[in-house]
């Protein structure tokens, strides 16, 4: 199973900063409010991405689910669909989360 806080310290930076494009492409910010695990701040602004520890007030989506949820989510990023409409995973703009598949997979 996926481990949330080793996505968000690890995998997730590495991510951002081997694909500097992703950021141009996606072009928002994100906040990832995981109920069991902490929260962050998914940066895809400007040049290159980057991933915060904590909150921020300017989030473009915010993405809240429990814990074991978003790991579901990790080991199997088409779930994110299944989840949503279950009520599991909830985000403030769809539009935005259409493009979150690009940075969990």
């Amino acid at each position: 199973m996926g481990d949330t806080a080793d996505f968000f310290s690890n995998y997730l930076p590495k991510k951002v900063l081997d694909n500097p494009s992703l950021a141009k492409e996606i072009n928002a910010i994100y906040v990832f409010d995981i109920e069991g695990a902490g929260k962050w701040t998914v940066d895809l602004t400007g040049d290159c991405g980057k991933v915060i520890d904590g909150p921020v007030d300017n989030a473009g989506c915010v993405v809240t689910s429990k814990k074991e949820d978003f790991e579901l989510l990790l080991d199997n990023p088409s779930s994110g669909m299944m989840l949503f409409m279950q009520g599991k995973l909830k985000v403030t703009n769809v539009g935005l989360a259409l493009s979150l598949q690009k940075i969990l997979s």
